[in-house]
């Protein structure tokens, strides 16, 4: 293969302005050459015309209508342009077909020449609301039944006007108003390059905690590091005793316990048919 893209004519665009002026006449508006392609600026009403003289006349011989697209300039007075894509299997070119139009004055369809205009010119029709005079199944193509407004407007919005979800109580899928809680948010244009001049939520966490037990994504060493910058240590104070000596008084202090703390039987057993005396001795 010689070449990662099929081999392209582009030395024929002089000899194609010439030509197609020469052919269509006072139908067309204007001819450039533009990044390598023709583009042929045509009356709309004289679009059926000017398409077939491109395909029939000899050393033009665009067979093929391989895409009709839609542009919207909302500055313009008529603020759509219907853009026909052909090409030339014969002399193995492209050139486009630029016509403007709005969405009360219809389009001539070129459904005649090429069936596959019919689909084609739905899509138009579908995304920008642009009519074609003369396509007997003009119908929406890409959106869904009802869909109001055309998409690919500019001034339509991201979000639509409605939403569908399916509804547990009515067991079916329903269509609702788009609610979005966003639209009261207030937004800065500050310079992202530049940064915000006051912190953002979760910012917070990427610094150095200000205060032991604050939370932060550090790891431990980290963390410990900056405790010991910011929190002094008290140096650790000499015993007063030396080691094995206890300092408490009392053996509850101490927890050491007596030496029979009642737990052992004693060393002289008590006869259980003696009873105690009034003073507190035994009797026999």
């Amino acid at each position: 293969m010689r070449a990662p893209a099929p081999a392209y004519a582009a030395d024929l665009n002089a000899e194609t302005i010439e030509l197609a002026t020469a052919t269509l006449g006072a139908a067309l508006v204007g001819a450039v050459d533009q990044v390598g392609e023709v583009a042929l600026y045509v009356d709309r009403m004289s679009i059926v015309t000017a398409l077939a003289a491109l395909r029939d006349t000899p050393g033009l011989e665009y067979q093929q209508l391989m895409e009709i697209a839609g542009v919207d300039y909302p500055s313009r007075a008529e603020r759509f342009e219907v853009v026909y894509c052909l090409l030339s299997l014969t002399r193995n070119h492209r050139l486009h077909v630029h016509v403007s139009a709005d969405d009360v004055e219809p389009v001539p369809s070129v459904t005649g020449l090429w069936p596959v205009a019919g689909w084609l010119e739905r899509e138009v029709y579908d995304m920008y609301g642009v009519l074609f005079s003369g396509n007997a199944d003009l119908r929406r193509i890409l959106t869904d039944y009802g869909f109001r407004g055309h998409p690919q407007r500019k001034d339509f919005p991201l979000s639509g006007f409605v939403e569908l979800r399916y509804s547990e109580e009515e067991k079916r899928v329903v269509y609702e108003r788009v609610q979005l809680a966003q639209d009261f948010r207030s937004f800065d244009f500050m310079s992202p390059w530049e940064g915000a001049e006051y912190i953002l939520p979760g910012d917070e966490k990427g610094l150095l905690p200000q205060a032991k037990g604050a939370p932060t994504p550090l790891a431990a060493a980290e963390i410990a590091k900056a405790d010991k910058a910011q929190t002094p240590v008290a140096a650790p104070s000499a015993p007063s005793q030396p080691y094995g000596k206890e300092d408490a008084k009392s053996t509850a202090e101490t927890g050491k316990g007596d030496a029979d703390p009642g737990n052992k039987p004693s060393e002289k057993p008590v006869d259980p048919d003696v009873k105690p005396g009034k003073g507190g001795g035994q009797s026999q």
